[in-house]
C-alpha cells in the first residue's frame, strides 16, 4: 500500500507539474527507483508513463503544428523516430552497473536545462542566426530525439531551442511540434523498451493513471496561476535535491 501510495502522489504532481512547467520526469523517475525498481527500467517506465501527456498535448495544440526552416514535418517527424530508435537502442547496450553512474549526471543536465530553459530559449531566439541548411537540421534533431529516447527529463528545453536554432520561429508551434515528437519519439523508444522486458507494468498503471489526472488537474488550475516563477524555483530544487542524493548514494 505504501508503494501505490508514493506512485499516485509522484504521478498526481508529475502530471500537474507537466501540465504547468513541465519536468514531471524529475519526480517520477526518482520515485521508481526508490521503491527498488532498477535505474534502467525506471527510466524506460517513467517515459512511458509521461507519453499520454505528450498525445494529448500535442492534440491540444493541432491547428497549430507546421513546419518551419528547411525540412517538411513528414520528414522531422521521421528523424526524430529514428533518434528516439538510437537512443532506445543505446539504453539496452547500456550495462546496468553504467547506467548507475550515469543517472546522476543525467539528473543533473535535465534540472540544469529545466533551470536555465526559458533563457536558453531566449537566448536562440534572440541570435537570429537565420535558417540552418536540411543536413544540419537533421542531425540536430536527431541528436536531441536520440538524448529523449535515452532520458526523457529536459526533452522539451532542449526541442524547443533546438528549434529555434534550425528557424523556427512560431511559438506556439514549437510547442505544438515538441509535444508531437516527444509523444512520436517516446512511442518509438516505449516499444522497443517492452520488446526487451523493460517496462514495470505494474508500477506503470498506477503511475500512468496518477499522471494523467494529475495533468487533467494541472491542465484546469494552469491558468489561474500567475506567478509560474516559484513553482519552477520548486521544481530546480528538488531537482538539485534529487541530483545530490543519486551523488551520493
Amino acid at each position: 500500500m505504501l508503494s501505490i501510495l508514493i506512485l499516485v502522489i509522484a504521478g498526481l504532481l508529475a502530471g500537474m507539474i507537466n501540465a504547468i512547467a513541465g519536468g514531471g520526469t524529475l519526480l517520477s523517475f526518482p520515485a521508481l527507483v526508490w521503491l527498488g525498481v532498477p535505474p534502467i527500467m525506471a527510466n524506460a517506465t517513467s517515459t512511458l508513463t509521461a507519453l499520454p501527456g505528450y498525445i494529448g498535448s500535442a492534440w491540444a495544440y493541432r491547428h497549430d503544428i507546421r513546419a518551419e526552416g528547411t525540412l517538411k514535418l513528414g520528414s522531422i517527424i521521421t528523424i526524430a523516430a529514428l533518434g528516439g530508435l538510437a537512443g532506445a537502442g543505446l539504453l539496452l547496450v547500456t550495462p546496468g552497473d553504467a547506467f548507475v553512474g550515469i543517472v546522476p549526471w543525467l539528473l543533473l543536465t535535465a534540472t540544469l536545462l529545466f533551470a536555465t530553459g526559458p533563457h536558453l530559449v531566449a537566448w536562440v531566439r534572440s541570435r537570429g542566426t537565420g535558417v540552418a541548411g536540411p543536413a544540419l537540421s537533421a542531425v540536430a534533431i536527431f541528436l536531441v530525439a536520440g538524448y529523449g529516447g535515452y532520458f526523457n527529463g529536459g526533452l522539451g528545453i532542449m526541442l524547443l531551442a533546438m528549434f529555434g536554432l534550425i528557424g523556427f520561429q512560431n511559438l506556439h508551434g514549437m510547442n505544438g511540434l515538441k509535444n508531437l515528437l516527444s509523444a512520436v519519439l517516446s512511442l518509438v523508444s516505449v516499444t522497443t523498451y517492452a520488446t526487451a522486458g523493460l517496462i514495470a507494468w505494474d508500477s506503470a498503471a498506477v503511475l500512468a493513471v496518477a499522471t494523467t489526472v494529475g495533468g487533467y488537474i494541472g491542465a484546469r488550475q494552469a491558468r489561474r496561476i500567475k506567478h509560474t516563477e516559484f513553482l519552477r524555483a520548486l521544481i530546480v530544487a528538488i531537482g538539485a535535491t534529487l541530483t545530490l542524493v543519486f551523488f551520493l548514494i
